[in-house]
């Protein structure tokens, strides 16, 4: 079973502050690093390094050579990714000594999907494939419509939350994973128990995947509802644990695991991620998970 996802690829500069900017405030950064991201590329190069087969599906500008280069380097198939003109996605990112981080997002080629290249890819696709998608590329609610009729498994990411979203049938879509603002942003409730309750009412047979942040997760579907802690570690970053987190959670749906043990992996992954510097090198390989909860268990 592969995992094709249609996603971003970012080029990230990161810079790390004593803290966050307010409106107002001009303050002096202590560093500049740059690294390759993207939410797309990010939960790509975690579902295959969570062992997974892992397909991306994307367009880069003429400056996207490290793009290709790092998905490669995690074993992920860029066959179908797409060059195109202009400049690749960028984002600003403020680190903060804390570990937070506030973002902003230049589109560049993420934007620059066309409906005639999603159905070349879309026809070399298979029903057993399943399909991951976030909000940082466009025509996300076509890649939805045409995977839905060719009855495949869809898991979105609805990040970052915006108006696009609207435009989603959330009754074709397999999966949902989300935090607790964009599940705000569906169901218009403060309370988690409140939004998992008008996800279950208008769309039960949605599978929810909600992320809690020093709370842990909650899972529910038609059948059970399961919470699950953080794994907790010294957090320096934590661009990339949403995106850890996604796509060792989509790798375990493909190995058909039971969703305790996709849990224990994804966070156990995400919390790795937390501990160190960057978005795409934050995140570990299936081995280092498998270490630490060995050691865990001890």
């Amino acid at each position: 079973m592969r995992i094709v996802n249609f996603g971003s690829c970012n080029i990230d500069y990161v810079y790390s502050l004593h803290h966050i900017v307010v409106p107002g405030e001009t303050e002096t950064t202590e560093n500049l690093e740059i690294f390759p991201g993207g939410k797309g590329l990010n939960q790509s190069i975690a579902t295959a390094r969570a062992g997974a087969t892992a397909i991306h599906v994307g367009c880069i500008g003429n400056d996207g050579q490290l793009l290709i280069d790092t998905l490669k380097d995690s074993n992920v198939n860029t066959s179908y990714i797409r060059t195109v003109d202009g400049k690749s996605g960028h984002a600003i990112i403020q680190l903060a000594s804390d570990g937070e981080n506030s973002i902003f997002l230049y589109p560049g080629s993420n934007h620059k999907f066309t409906k005639e290249y999603i159905d070349k890819v879309m026809a070399e696709l298979s029903t057993e494939d399943i399909i991951v998608l976030q909000n940082e590329i466009n025509h996300i609610d076509y890649i939805v419509d045409k995977a839905y009729c060719k009855q495949m498994q869809i898991v979105l990411n609805p990040s970052p939350f915006n108006e696009t979203i609207s435009r989603i049938d959330l009754h074709k879509i397999t999966h949902l994973i989300l935090n607790e603002i964009e599940a705000k942003g569906f169901t218009g409730c403060n309370d988690v128990e409140e939004s998992l309750e008008y996800f279950r009412k208008w769309y039960p047979e949605l599978k929810i995947m909600l992320t809690l942040g020093g709370e842990g997760c909650v899972y529910m579907d038609d059948k059970q509802r399961i919470y699950h802690p953080i794994h907790k570690v010294s957090v320096v970053d934590t661009t990339a644990a949403g995106d850890t987190f996604t796509g060792y959670f989509v790798a375990g749906i493909s190995e058909r695991k039971e969703i305790t043990d996709i849990l224990e992996m994804a966070s156990v992954a995400a919390g790795i991620s937390v501990s160190r510097k960057g978005a795409a090198p934050s995140i570990p390989y299936k081995q280092e998970v498998l270490s630490v909860l060995e050691e865990s268990r001890k």
